[in-house]
């Protein structure tokens, strides 16, 4: 397995040795004893963490640590510098992790700090390649359903703020965004000439179309991360009514995961605004006086109220993402143009 790479950074051979000695069994290490080098070792190597000195000739740590922070492709780098105890709270400011005090004088600290900061960044890594599997399990829930546009981004963001005005920390909050975005990830077992047709469907096709719940839950559940749970059920429960008239398994009131009613409102909400193969999009208005009519049949009453209370800032997002929505369009469209 390829070592984790670390650049240290010092203009004192004897610094250099000592955490060449505590490290270098675990890392593949680089050094540099000058700012300026530690820049072009940075281009060259990509190091996953930087031990960085303060006092060097020239450009010194402050310096380099800024450099750093300005510029996209290292500012997530995380620096610890190595530093005297007089200097520790500057080096924060400039945008450091940690601090390890010099001389050194426990290896363990040095270790424990640096894999606690490389823990850190698996951790970030691990969360965008979360965000990465969501993308693609909520495009691919929509590949034969062409006209959803944005939608599934744009109403788990309806979830989030609604989410919030229920008082969640923003944790919750934005978990519940990301998994609400994989509500209709079961569609890609429902055939295309039905997820595409411009008419009533059929008893028969219903029956089909109701089963990407089970389809979504069963391709959800088989993690175990809290997200992926909280997803799976939400994929579902999304259609089930709080008067227990919905499916698959007519569950009734509170019953219902709160998730699953948040998102029944706020999907309901947004197919009704959109354009879709059978319909145009309907006014504010004509959506308001439909979602009333499902209070406390289709709808959670109090959770309806909620989202009425916040209709500004739901007002609010539509536009952003339906903006979002253009652009991307418009780039689609000069591609196919340039290319086509």
């Amino acid at each position: 397995m390829e070592k984790i790479q670390i650049l240290i950074v010092d203009d004192e051979p004897i610094n250099l040795g000592a955490l060449r000695k505590i490290l270098g069994k675990e890392y593949k290490l680089y050094f540099a004893k000058s700012g300026l080098e530690a820049l072009d070792m940075v281009e060259k190597h990509n190091p996953s963490l930087i031990l960085l000195d303060i006092h060097m000739p020239g450009m010194n740590g402050y310096e380099v640590c800024q450099a750093l922070k300005q510029n996209s492709d290292t500012e997530n780098i995380p620096v610890i510098f190595v530093t005297s105890s007089s200097e520790e709270f500057k080096g924060l400011q400039y945008g450091a992790v940690d601090y390890i005090t010099k001389p050194i004088s426990s290896e363990d600290v040095v270790l424990a700090r640096v894999r606690n900061h490389l823990s850190l960044v698996n951790e970030k890594t691990l969360q965008n390649s979360h965000r990465a599997a969501i993308h693609m399990l909520g495009e691919a829930g929509h590949f034969n359903d062409e006209d959803t546009g944005v939608h599934i981004w744009r109403m788990s963001a309806f979830c989030k703020a609604m989410a919030i005005r229920l008082g969640w920390d923003e944790k919750d909050a934005e978990q519940l965004k990301l998994a609400a975005a994989m509500h209709d990830t079961g569609k890609i077992g429902v055939p295309s000439n039905i997820l595409r047709a411009e008419r009533k469907l059929t008893d028969e096709e219903w029956v089909t179309m109701r089963k990407h719940t089970v389809y979504g839950y069963e391709i959800l559940s088989q993690s175990d991360a809290p997200l992926f749970k909280w997803a799976a059920d939400i994929a579902l429960y999304h259609h089930e009514k709080w008067d227990g008239s919905g499916y698959p398994h007519k569950l009734k009131g509170e019953d219902i995961p709160i998730i699953a009613r948040i998102v029944a409102i706020c999907d309901v909400y947004d197919a009704l605004r959109a354009k879709r193969p059978y319909k145009i999009p309907f006014s504010e208005e004509k959506t308001f006086a439909i979602l009333r009519e499902g209070r406390g049949t289709h709808f959670d009453p109090v959770l309806l109220d909620l989202f009425f209370d916040i209709h500004d800032e739901i007002r609010d997002l539509k536009e952003y993402w339906d903006n979002k929505e253009a652009n991307k369009n418009i780039e689609v469209n000069q591609t196919v143009a340039k290319y086509g």
